[in-house]
C-alpha cells in the first residue's frame, strides 16, 4: 500500500515545488497482481446480467439515432415541400435536390472520422453529448433559416445540414462503442441491435410527423394560389425543426453517462479506477471518482501511429478493417439510395398521385396538398411494412444465428430482390403490377435491416482492440457514408437519362451488383457472437499488463512512497 508523507511548509520554503513524476515498478508479483485484476474486472464486466444500467444505457444511446434518422430522412419529405415554396416550377431541380440531400451524408462521413478518433484519445464521456448538442443546433437553425437577397435560403440549409450531419457522424461510433464496453458477451449484439433499431422509430416519425403537420395546414394550404407558391412554408419548418426534440431530451443523460471501463483501463490505463467503475455501475448505476487517490497507471499497449500501422498492416487485423468498411459501403450504396430518394421511386411508379384530370380539375393548390400527403403515406407504409419489422428480427436473431449469417444471407436476398426490382421494373409498374414492385421494395427495406444494415453497425463497435475501437468504426461508418454520397450523387445524376425517372430501373440494377460484391466482403469478417471484446482483439491478454507505473512526486508537495 502506498504510504503518503507530507512536506511541511519550512522544507519547501523558496523552492519550486515540482510538477508530477513517476517511475516505474519493477515488482513482478504487483504486475501479475493487476494484470489479474484487469481480467477480473473485465469478467465482470462480460457475465453481467441485464440490468437496470444496462436499460438506461439503450435508451440514452437509442434516443440519439432516433433523431439521427428522423433528422436525416425527413428531408425526403421536405424537400418536396422546400421545392414547392422557394423553386421555380415548384421542384427543386438536380442540383438543389442532391446539394439538400448530400449534404447531411457528407458532414456524417466527416463526424465519423472525427469523432471516431477523438472518442479513443479523449473518452467516449468527455465526446458523448458534444455530438448530440451539434445536431440540436443545426437542426433547430434549419427551421429558422430565411430567403433574402443577399442570402439564398437553399444554401443556407445545405450549410447547416452539413453542420448537423457532423454531429450525426459522431452518434455512430460513440453509441456503438459505449454500448459495446458496457455489454455482457451474451447479450452485447441485442443491445447494439436495440440501440440501432431506433433508425426505424425515426424514420417512421419523419412520416407521421409530415402527414400530421400536412393535415394540420390542409386548409392553409388548400385556400392557397391557383399558381405559384403554395401555403407550405409552415410545413416544412415544422417537420424538420421539430426533429431536434428527442435530442433535447436525451442531452443531460448523454453528459452524464460514466465512462466505460475498459477507457479507464487500457487506454487511461487506470486499472485500479477502472476496476471500481465496474463494482459500482452495477449495483447502483453510478461511479464514484476519487480526485486525491493515487493514480496507478499501468504499462500497456498505447495508441499511435506507428501502433497503429503495426496492428493493421497485419492481414488478420487489416482485412477485418477492409471488410467491415467495404461492406458499409457496398449496404449504404442502396440503403440511403432508397432512402433519400423513396419520394422519387414512388412518384416514378405512380403509386398514390394524382392524375393529371384530376389535378385539373380540383386545382393546383389540392394537387400539392394530395401529393405532399400521398408522399407521407408512402413513407409511413415502407417504415410500418419493411424497417421497423427488419431491425426486430434482428434484434430477436443476432445472439442466437451470429452476425455474419445475418450479413452473407441479407447480401445474398438483397442481390435477388434488387435483380427482381430493376430488371421486372417496366413489366410491373408499366402492366398494372405495382402493388407487386411496393412489395419487393419493402422486402428490400427488411433484409437490409434483417441483415448489414443491422450487423455492419454491430461488427465494427466489438472487433477492433479498446484503443481502436472508436476509431476503427468512424472508418467504416465513414465508408458507409462513402456508399451514401456516391449513392446520391449517381441517383440525382443518372435518373433521368432517357427522360423523367427513366433510367431508375438500371439504377436499381446497380445496386444489385454491389449488393452482390458485399457478399465476398462478408467473408473477410469473423464471427463476433459470444465472444469478448479482448478475444476479438486479436491481442493476448496473458501478461496485457507489463508494468506499473505509481506518482513519486505531485504539484501540491506530497510524496508519494511506493511500497509493496
Amino acid at each position: 500500500m502506498a504510504e503518503v508523507e507530507r512536506i511541511s511548509s519550512s522544507s519547501i520554503e523558496n523552492k519550486e515545488i515540482q510538477p508530477a513524476t513517476t517511475r516505474p515498478i519493477a515488482n513482478p508479483t504487483a504486475v501479475q497482481t493487476i494484470d489479474e485484476r484487469r481480467r477480473q474486472a473485465l469478467a465482470e464486466i462480460d457475465n453481467a446480467k441485464f440490468g437496470w444500467f444496462h436499460l438506461r444505457t439503450c435508451i440514452v444511446a437509442g434516443i440519439g439515432f432516433l433523431t439521427d434518422a428522423y433528422d436525416l430522412f425527413a428531408i425526403n419529405i421536405g424537400a418536396s415541400m422546400i421545392g414547392y415554396v422557394y423553386a421555380k416550377g415548384g421542384a427543386l431541380n438536380v442540383n438543389q435536390d442532391l446539394g439538400l440531400k448530400v449534404a447531411a451524408p457528407i458532414g456524417t462521413l466527416t463526424g465519423q472520422l472525427l469523432f471516431g478518433w477523438l472518442a479513443d484519445i479523449l473518452g467516449r464521456k468527455r465526446m458523448y453529448g458534444i455530438e448530440l448538442i451539434i445536431i440540436i443546433i443545426g437542426t433547430f437553425a434549419q427551421a429558422l433559416s430565411g430567403q433574402g437577397p443577399a442570402v439564398n435560403i437553399l444554401g443556407t440549409l445545405i450549410v447547416w445540414r452539413f453542420l448537423m450531419g457532423i454531429g450525426i457522424g459522431g452518434d455512430y461510433p460513440l453509441s456503438a462503442v459505449i454500448t459495446s464496453e458496457f455489454a455482457g458477451s451474451r447479450m452485447r449484439g441485442r443491445m447494439m441491435t436495440a440501440v440501432f433499431a431506433n433508425q426505424g422509430w425515426g424514420q417512421l416519425g419523419g412520416g407521421i410527423v409530415g402527414l400530421v403537420v400536412v393535415q394540420a395546414y390542409k386548409n392553409k394550404i388548400l385556400s392557397g394560389p391557383a399558381t405559384g407558391a403554395p401555403n407550405v412554408d409552415y410545413c416544412w419548418r415544422l417537420l424538420i425543426g421539430l426533429g431536434c426534440v428527442p435530442g433535447v431530451i436525451a442531452l443531460y443523460f448523454r453528459l452524464t453517462i460514466p465512462e466505460t471501463p475498459r477507457f479507464t483501463m487500457d487506454i487511461e490505463r487506470n486499472v485500479q479506477q477502472a476496476s471500481q467503475d465496474v463494482e459500482t455501475f452495477f449495483s447502483s448505476g453510478r461511479y464514484f471518482v476519487d480526485e486525491d487517490a493515487v493514480v496507478q497507471k499501468v504499462e500497456a499497449p498505447r495508441m499511435g501511429w506507428s501502433d497503429f500501422v503495426q496492428y493493421f498492416r497485419k492481414w488478420e487485423n487489416g482485412k477485418v478493417l477492409f471488410g467491415t468498411s467495404y461492406s458499409w459501403f457496398a449496404l449504404d450504396i442502396a440503403f440511403y439510395g432508397l432512402g433519400l430518394n423513396s419520394a422519387v421511386i414512388l412518384t416514378a411508379i405512380g403509386y398514390g398521385s394524382l392524375s393529371k384530370s384530376d389535378a385539373a380539375k380540383h386545382g393546383h393548390a389540392f394537387a400539392v396538398y394530395q401529393n405532399l400527403h400521398n408522399i407521407c403515406v408512402g413513407n409511413i407504409i415502407l417504415s410500418v411494412a419493411g424497417l421497423i419489422p427488419g431491425y426486430w428480427v434482428a434484434f430477436f436473431l443476432i445472439d442466437r444465428i451470429g452476425r455474419k449469417p445475418i450479413q452473407l444471407m441479407g447480401f445474398i436476398v438483397l442481390t435477388i430482390i434488387f435483380c427482381a426490382m430493376g430488371f421486372g421494373y417496366d413489366r410491373m409498374v408499366n402492366h398494372g403490377a405495382k402493388s407487386a414492385f411496393v412489395a419487393l421494395y419493402c422486402l428490400a427495406n427488411f433484409f437490409q435491416n434483417f441483415g448489414p444494415n443491422t450487423t455492419t453497425f454491430v461488427i465494427p463497435g466489438e472487433i477492433f482492440p479498446t484503443r481502436y475501437r472508436s476509431t476503427g468504426h468512424g472508418i467504416s461508418a465513414a465508408s458507409g457514408k462513402l456508399g451514401a454520397i456516391v449513392a446520391q450523387v449517381g441517383f440525382s445524376r443518372l435518373k433521368d437519362i432517357g427522360g423523367p425517372n427513366a433510367f431508375v430501373k438500371h439504377i436499381l440494377e446497380i445496386f444489385a451488383f454491389f449488393m452482390m460484391t458485399g457478399i465476398f466482403s462478408t467473408l473477410l469478417i469473423p464471427e463476433t457472437m459470444g465472444r469478448t471484446l479482448e478475444d476479438l482483439s486479436n491481442e493476448p491478454q496473458q501478461g496485457f499488463v507489463r508494468g506499473v507505473k505509481t506518482t513519486t512526486v505531485d504539484q501540491s508537495g506530497l510524496i508519494q512512497m511506493g511500497t509493496r
